[in-house]
């Protein structure tokens, strides 16, 4: 249930800075969803299919700490309660993605990444601009970014070895939540961005993708 209360601006600016230092040196609060992997049995993998996955997980890991600061940064600006709220439950359920991409990237003898302190600045910067736009182009632009991180799982997917079943079942739940993070925020009322704000979406995410795999 979503907290009724109401907050001051200097309350929601506190509360960001929290679940900011938790996101990206913490442990951030989680909805309390079991992690899909652990229904899955640990595959015999090579050294290379581990250090593959591993260095997709951090991808992943990275991605989900610039989608908790988007919707972070959307939820400090929004100027609907009722959009504050969507967007105050998609980064809880964003908390889940987090904990379990860096799980398995340490299970699979990997890390996180070393810049995510900057992927969440930058992403909780884009968020807060985009909410003080206005609230439906906030919500298309999570429709927009939801739609690219789903095609960017299935990149992944195709990229894992087909006996990780932990790495895969991990991405699948995140594929079905993201698309349904997009419908929500489309059936709020987004709306469709401009082409070119949407190349620019991506060519932002490749640079990061590309980066977040080696460091």
């Amino acid at each position: 249930m979503m907290d009724s209360r109401q907050y001051s601006p200097l309350d929601r600016l506190l509360i960001n800075v929290d679940r900011g230092l938790r996101t990206v040196f913490g442990r951030p609060e989680t909805s309390g969803r079991p992690d899909p992997a652990d229904s899955c049995a640990e595959a015999d993998l090579s050294e290379r299919e581990r250090d593959e996955a591993a260095r997709l997980m951090r991808i992943n890991h990275a991605g989900e700490v610039s989608a908790q600061a988007l919707y972070q940064g959307q939820a400090l600006t929004a100027r609907l309660p009722q959009v504050r709220a969507k967007m105050e439950q998609a980064a809880l359920e964003e908390n889940d993605h987090l904990e379990w991409c860096a799980r398995r990237a340490r299970e699979l003898g990997g890390r996180t990444s070393v810049l995510n302190p900057f992927w969440y600045a930058g992403s909780l910067a884009i968020g807060a601009l985009a909410g003080r736009v206005g609230d439906k182009w906030s919500l298309g632009f999570i429709v927009e970014t939801e739609r690219q991180v789903v095609r960017h799982l299935e990149g992944h997917l195709q990229r894992l070895s087909p006996h990780d079943g932990k790495s895969r079942a991990i991405l699948e739940q995140m594929k079905i939540d993201e698309a349904g993070h997009a419908t929500t925020a489309l059936n709020a009322g987004g709306a469709p961005l401009p082409a070119p704000v949407r190349g620019l979406m991506a060519f932002t995410s490749k640079v990061m993708t590309k980066t977040a795999y080696w460091v």
